[in-house]
């Protein structure tokens, strides 16, 4: 199962990867800055490692770090899938 382009990183399932594209304009710069500062940057390939039922927050992988979001802030990162 593949993801479409301009999804959201919340639409990722464990093991599917992508590329960040930008961030939705409902994001605070706070946020924007702070995503930026943890790895979440346009270009960077993101991975989702752990997608737990009932809405709990994803793990995704970037860089060498791995980083829980919730669902609120996920929906506002912008994406593409990458080539496998």
């Amino acid at each position: 199962m593949r993801q479409q382009v301009g999804e959201s990183l919340w639409q990722l399932s464990r093991g599917q990867t992508a590329v960040v594209k930008g961030f939705a304009q409902s994001l605070t710069e706070a946020y924007r800055v702070r995503l930026v500062e943890l790895g979440f940057r346009p270009g960077a390939a993101i991975a989702c490692t752990m997608a737990p039922r009932l809405g709990a927050p994803k793990l995704y992988r970037v860089d060498n770090a791995v980083y829980s979001l919730e669902r609120k802030i996920a929906e506002c990162i912008q994406t593409e899938p990458t080539a496998v």
